[in-house]
């Protein structure tokens, strides 16, 4: 290969990553933006990317049905340890979801089996993707932290109708102006994540996945075992917000492929 040769190579070689890089297939991260893939037919999202493979063909994969029969009581998990901190955050419209994005510096850090994770998003789901003994419920909320190594560990909060959710409720506003004037991103100043009430002795632990392309594996769920309460008001204005053509954004459950799915506390 002569000169010019190697020189388009390289340049080719560097537009390919580039390019790569800005549609998400080079990461392990969730997808920013729904553009390829939708709720309409979440079976196919294995087959739009090599990337996104096991969404289709992964043994892993989120979320599932906490069944009575396949849980097993783990005293030794103990308690649920984070430092959670205010933080300034942003709202954005990822098209698929409205994500609450930390700064860089995330809001806090959550320990799991002394590996240390960084709070860097929150995200909505309507109705839950993971059901209790096949209920599903009418929102659900994803915390997810990332280690050094680039790990994820979500802890999750399943939402029946009731009571105004206070958290929420605090982000109403911004909610409203992000879906009156479709902006895709609004700064909303620090954000307390400590402002959810973590109840963190009761919660089931499984490992299993990001539950949007590319369905990364290994991931660490945390899902509490408190129910909590929200208006229809407030899934209504969560799914208003969301740019997109769907009235769900919740990925059916997937096969346990003989996980153990453990839970600390009664």
């Amino acid at each position: 290969m002569g000169k010019l040769g190697i020189q388009l190579f390289l340049l080719c070689f560097t537009f390919f990553i580039s390019v790569s890089h800005q549609m998400g297939l080079d990461s392990k991260e969730e997808v920013e933006h729904e553009k390829e893939f939708d709720y309409q037919h979440p079976g196919d999202w294995g087959k739009i990317h090599p990337e996104w493979a096991a969404c289709e063909h992964g043994k892993m994969q989120s979320p599932i049905d906490l069944s009575g029969q396949e849980v097993k009581g783990v005293s030794e998990l103990g308690p649920l340890k984070h430092n959670y901190t205010p933080a300034p955050a942003t709202l954005k419209n990822r098209g698929h979801d409205m994500m609450l994005q930390w700064d860089s510096s995330g809001a806090g850090t959550l320990e799991i089996n002394g590996t240390e994770y960084v709070l860097k998003q929150a995200h909505w789901h309507s109705p839950s993707e993971h059901t209790i003994q096949g209920k599903q419920y009418a929102l659900e909320l994803h915390l997810v932290h990332q280690s050094k190594d680039g790990t994820h560990a979500v802890v999750a909060f399943l939402y029946q109708l009731g009571q105004p959710d206070a958290f929420i409720e605090c982000l109403a506003k911004k909610l409203e102006e992000v879906a009156g004037a479709e902006k895709q991103v609004l700064a909303v100043g620090p954000v307390n994540p400590n402002d959810i009430h973590i109840d963190t002795g009761n919660f089931y632990r499984y490992t299993g996945s990001l539950t949007v392309p590319p369905c990364t594996e290994n991931v660490i769920w945390t899902i509490s075992k408190k129910i909590k309460d929200v208006t229809n008001e407030q899934v209504k204005l969560i799914r208003v917000a969301v740019h997109d053509r769907h009235e769900t954004n919740a990925r059916p459950t997937q096969e346990l492929n003989g996980r153990d799915v453990h839970v600390n506390g009664p």
